[in-house]
């Protein structure tokens, strides 16, 4: 017996990108276009659609690649049906995200490529919008998925600030995120405060200066603060919001993923006080 058809969809409201995860088992889409670059990964079973004047079938872990205005349906072609999950980036951003490439003709080389870190980029960005998480988070996830487009448009060379500047960019950035470490950051913001050309070009200068994305950093030394606050005592849900973390099962997330436990029983390991088991 067919399951039963679902598709969940999210926006991110500070530039417009749209994610997707959905199943189908039998028919999906009658033949249609985007006016945004769509790019998407085979969760499960076989996913047909045709485009380019042909048919086309992903499978799982599959990167699938259209540009806007390109014609494309979709559809089941087993009783298990398929799943995937797919970003819709509009033009202006996916302008910004090339930089000086931008400019230059062509698309992607393929409508069906094999790239695991791309397959990670995009699930991580649809879960990041989903959530929804931090804002720095989701724009780190969608910088991260246009930086792995650039090989499959064709593009070998970076833009952005001067190798030079590069340094004292990062070092910038790592500054503002101590001095506002609670504070809702966005990467634009980020950016325009340590002077890089955009948030392109901050996230590898970082990433050249401390081996990680801003976001990941932040969370990093959102967590060494968390874990200073609990072990003098303070409870697990002040502590997420002096820390900047959502709410008390957020911080009960990242800190169980950071550190094998739960905030309540490091609390209670350091001070005595009991685990109230929440997070």
């Amino acid at each position: 017996m067919a399951g039963r058809d679902r598709i969940r969809f999210s926006r991110d409201p500070s530039n417009g990108v749209e994610a997707i995860s959905a199943r189908f088992f039998g028919h999906a889409y009658d033949m249609h276009h985007h006016d945004d670059w769509l790019v998407g990964v085979t969760d499960h079973g076989v996913q047909d659609f045709f485009c380019r004047g042909a048919r086309r079938q992903s499978t799982r872990d599959r990167i699938i690649l259209i540009e806007p205005g390109e014609m494309h349906d979709g559809q089941a072609v087993t009783e298990d049906g398929f799943a995937y999950e797919m970003l819709y980036v509009p033009q202006a951003v996916m302008r910004e995200g090339l930089g000086d490439h931008a400019r230059e003709e062509g698309g992607f080389r393929q409508t069906l490529s094999d790239d695991p870190l791309l397959a990670g980029a995009i699930r991580s960005t649809c879960a990041a919008i989903a959530e929804p998480r931090g804002r720095l988070a989701r724009e780190a996830g969608l910088d991260r998925v246009i930086d792995r487009l650039r090989a499959h448009l064709g593009f070998s060379g970076r833009t952005g600030s001067p190798a030079e500047a590069a340094p004292v960019i990062a070092r910038r950035a790592r500054e503002r995120l101590h001095d506002e470490m609670a504070a809702e950051i966005g990467a634009d913001d980020l950016a325009a405060a340590s002077g890089a050309a955009n948030r392109f070009a901050l996230a590898r200068a970082f990433r050249a200066a401390y081996g990680s994305s801003p976001h990941a950093y932040l969370v990093r030394i959102r967590l060494i603060e968390a874990r200073r606050l609990l072990a003098e005592g303070e409870s697990p849900a002040a502590v997420a919001a002096a820390c900047g973390f959502a709410d008390q099962s957020h911080l009960g997330r990242w800190f169980r993923r950071a550190f094998a436990i739960t905030p309540g029983a490091y609390r209670a390991a350091c001070t005595g006080v009991p685990d109230e088991r929440v997070v």
